[in-house]
Order: structure tokens, then C-alpha cells, then sequence
């Protein structure tokens, strides 16, 4: 079954920025691809060495990253898995307080 999703997959490189913070105001890390699209099942591998950065600092760096494109079978089972996992979510049983 693995050979189906591969039906149409392709590798882009595209240029991206790796933000990164941890202060008392924020604590996140972001990639920006630079207005490129990541659609459901693209997979990121973004190629740079990893940032150590302390509390308190702010670190951004200009790097590439590796986009492969999802095939048509492979978005149509991440949209199912996807829904799947969402359904799972609303599965939740309340149960009143019993007099005793």
C-alpha cells in the first residue's frame, strides 16, 4: 500500500527563516517558507544545524528546507485521519451525580 502513496509525490527546496524565542514574553519557534503552501501530508525537513538558544535570547536564521508534495491518495487519507482523530475528540461521556 505504500507504493500508492507515493503516486505523485515530488521534492521542492525552498528558501525558509527559522524563528526562534524563549523570554519572559514569549517562548515559540516558527518556520517561514516564504509564501510557499504546505498542503495536508506535505512533509518539512528544514536543513540547518540545531539552535541552542537560552532563556532570554531571540535567534533568527535565514536557511533552506526540504518540501515533499503529498500525493492525490496520500491527501485524501490524511483528510480522513485527520477527521478521524476529530471525531475521537467529541466521544466524551458526561454522567450525572447519582443521589445516594
Amino acid at each position: 500500500m505504500n507504493a500508492l502513496f507515493m503516486i505523485g509525490r515530488r521534492t521542492i527546496e525552498v528558501p525558509c527563516t527559522v524563528d526562534v524565542e524563549q523570554t519572559p514574553d514569549s517562548l515559540h519557534a516558527y518556520v517561514d517558507l516564504h509564501g510557499f503552501e504546505v498542503g495536508p501530508g506535505d512533509e518539512v525537513t528544514v536543513h540547518a544545524p540545531p539552535l541552542d538558544v537560552g532563556f532570554g535570547e531571540h535567534v533568527v536564521r535565514e536557511c533552506h528546507a526540504t518540501v515533499v508534495r503529498a500525493g492525490p491518495l496520500e491527501r485524501i487519507w490524511t483528510h480522513v485521519a485527520g477527521y478521524k482523530e476529530l471525531t475521537e475528540l467529541y466521544e466524551v461521556g458526561f454522567q450525572g451525580e447519582t443521589a445516594a
